[in-house]
Formats: C-alpha cells, structure tokens, sequence
C-alpha cells in the first residue's frame, strides 16, 4: 500500500537515547510586524530584528527557518497559545502577536514525511536532508507545508550544512521505504548547538 502523502512539517517524537519525548518545550514570542504566517510543525530562528524583539525580554522571539541547506534551525513550533480575539485560529496568521510553544531540544528526534519526489532507498538513514516547502502552511488543520526533500530539488546526501540528519525510516506499520516515507530525523544545523558561540544581531 502506498504511504500517505500529507505535509505537517516537523514533529517532536523521542529523544536521542531512546526516552520518549515529554512535552518539554519554550515559550516564544511573535511579533505583530512579523509579516509571516507560522504554522505547527514549522522550524524556527531567533529574530535578527531588533523591532520584532518581546520588549519584557523574557522570551525569545522567532521567525521562520527555511530548512534549506545552509540555513540554522532553533527549534519546532509544537502550539499557539489562544489568540483572545479568535479561538479558531490553530495557526499564526501574519503580523499577529502570539505566543508559541516551541520544542528547541538539540536531542530529540523529529517525525517528518518525504515529498515524494526521489527515489527513496536503504542510503537514506545516516545521510542529510533538507526541508522543502511543498505548500503553504493549512489554515485549517494548522499543521505546516514542509516535507523532507527526498529528492525534487535535492536529494539527501553527505553535506553537512543540510538541515536534518536522517536517523531511520519510521518503524510503523502504515510506513514503507517508498516515495512520502515518514522518517525520524535530527535537527543537524542546530543555532543553538553545544560549542556554537551564537551572536544574533538586532537591527
């Protein structure tokens, strides 16, 4: 049986060392003049804009990564907390202010399904990948439009600015190695990893 083909983006599954993941995540702050719609699976970067920054300083404020390769990523989004004025809306529209909760555990391991576009084989696991933006975001599951490249624009490989890292293909019993496999991956080009001397400049 084909696999499934719909995007939601990144998905907190476990931890490295095989302890499920427990919830854990980040407050963040999103600014109103982020003119950017969020969605829940989205990977995320610190804002390099000094005017979208959460003027109490207590919570990072994020923007959206483009999971392309060369690019950092923080964390997932994994929930918005309500928006008072609309408790419909499950996703972030744009230049609206909200907060996220945000998975940014360099250790966890992330669920996320191919694009369909390769030519998936028993390489994958232990190779890179990146993300790529098949659709839009849904506005009304909230779920992201990001797929795992599996080889339309580029395929996975050894470079090591690619931003995922491709633990296995998920052992599940609606999953094959088969184009929109889902597969488990680890965040590779972390903005936050251990050892990185990290400055974001606020313009």
């Amino acid at each position: 049986m084909a696999n499934a083909t719909g995007a939601y983006g990144l998905r907190p599954v476990r931890h490295l060392n095989g302890s499920p993941w427990c919830g854990t995540t980040v407050r963040c702050y999103i600014s109103a003049s982020y003119a950017t719609a969020l969605f829940i699976g989205d990977p995320i970067l610190l804002t390099p804009t000094l005017a979208e920054k959460d003027a109490t300083g207590m919570h990072p404020t994020i923007n959206a990564s483009a999971g392309t390769a060369g690019t950092l990523i923080r964390g997932v989004i994994t929930s918005f907390e309500p928006l008072p004025n609309d408790l419909t809306k499950n996703y972030n529209p744009a230049s609206t202010e909200r907060y996220a909760q945000v998975c940014m555990d360099p250790d966890v391991l992330f669920a996320v399904r191919g694009d369909g576009g390769g030519t998936p084989s028993a390489v994958f696991p232990g190779q890179n990948a990146v993300l790529i933006a098949t659709a839009a975001g849904s506005t009304d599951t909230g779920l992201s439009g990001f797929h795992m490249d599996e080889g339309t624009t580029t395929a996975p490989n050894t470079t090591q600015d690619f931003t995922l890292h491709i633990h296995s293909v998920m052992d599940k019993a609606d999953n094959e190695l088969a184009d929109n496999a889902e597969y488990l991956v680890q965040l590779n080009t972390v903005e936050n990893a251990t050892g990185r001397i990290l400055g974001i400049t606020a313009a």
